[in-house]
């Protein structure tokens, strides 16, 4: 039995949506370094997460979510600068913008419950 988890989800459509914006950067903006830098963090987040879900220990689980929390907030940079840059789009920048931002809510609520049971 398959048990969906949200956060495993989300960073995974996230992670398909980094992955065709920075083939759209690249072969059609001809945007090539901060494309690469949005696909790196976009991409991350869903690695780490899957990772974190794997975790051998609750403190190891916390660090792997901080680690996906970082690189949502850097991938929520890039989305800015492109989008402020004009290789995106307006529709685009605030499409990607509210998912990068809702994948930070959601890490920023796994990382606070998950230390805060540590104290």
């Amino acid at each position: 039995m398959i048990v969906e988890n949200t956060i495993v989800t989300k960073s995974k459509d996230f992670a398909i949506r980094c992955v065709n914006a920075y083939k759209f950067l690249s072969d059609r903006q001809h945007e090539y370094v901060m494309s690469r830098q949005l696909l790196k963090s976009g991409t991350s987040i869903g690695a780490n997460v899957k990772e974190a879900i794997r975790g051998q220990t609750k403190p190891d689980f916390g660090a792997k979510m901080n680690i996906a929390l970082k690189e949502a907030s850097e991938t929520e940079y890039w989305i800015e600068l492109l989008g402020e840059t004009g290789y995106l789009d307006a529709k685009m920048t605030e499409s990607l913008l509210a998912d990068c931002v809702e994948l930070l809510r959601l890490l920023t609520s796994i990382v606070k419950t998950t230390f805060a049971d540590n104290k």
